[in-house]
């Protein structure tokens, strides 16, 4: 598995462009704001002659999903995420403007939503949906088992967790979230955040201060 991270907006949110062998790929969190960024998720995307099969989300809030237009315009690819996050898609514009970002487009629509455990599949590779609720209601990660991968979105950051205080947040939910189901994922496991930089589940296991 290849993993390219791509650091987008001015959330300095981490898009994951993931594919194998067989250059089939997907895009987990499309955060591409400006044109310059979305050319240079499509240039990557191309000039290494990748299939792109599905766009992924792991929470739907306006940092993530930025791109999702942009890749359904160049690719015809609807984003998928989990359906308790769909009520974010409502909110984009006026979470824009409330941190003064010039955004005048409307949300892509989900062309399918993402279950629990569900088996994602591209190439060579599998992907499975971990629900983990608590910095939104409809947080999902991404897991590989063969590679020893996660995406964790914005549930888990080296020495950190992702905040509460945004719509339908909670912090229980969240601890509890990344206790039951990341925590006992292989020390070895390579955390990719939704922000900042890689770690691992035995370091944070280990040395996260809110864990």
């Amino acid at each position: 598995m290849t993993v390219t991270p791509l650091t987008f907006n001015p959330f300095m949110e981490n898009t994951y462009v993931v594919f194998d062998e067989t250059r089939e790929a997907v895009v987990i969190d499309a955060g591409c704001f400006t044109d310059d960024e979305k050319h240079a998720l499509s240039r990557y995307i191309d000039s290494n002659h990748l299939t792109l099969k599905r766009v992924l989300n792991t929470h739907l809030h306006i940092d993530h999903q930025f791109g999702n237009q942009y890749l359904f315009e160049t690719y015809g690819l609807k984003p998928e995420a989990c359906k308790a996050d769909e009520f974010l898609l409502d909110g984009v514009r006026g979470q824009a403007q409330m941190f003064g970002l010039p955004y005048n487009e409307t949300s892509q629509e989900l062309g399918a939503y993402i279950e629990d455990n569900q088996e994602i599949k591209f190439g060579n590779t599998v992907l499975k949906a971990i629900l983990v609720p608590g910095h939104s209601p409809g947080s999902l990660a991404f897991y590989s088992e063969k590679d020893d991968v996660l995406f964790a979105g914005d549930v888990l950051f080296q020495g950190s967790i992702g905040r509460t205080d945004l719509p339908q947040g909670d912090y229980a939910t969240l601890i509890r979230s990344i206790t039951n189901r990341l925590l006992p994922l292989p020390d070895s496991t390579v955390v990719y955040c939704g922000h900042g930089l890689s770690t691992t589940i035995g370091e944070e296991r280990q040395n996260n201060p809110y864990l």
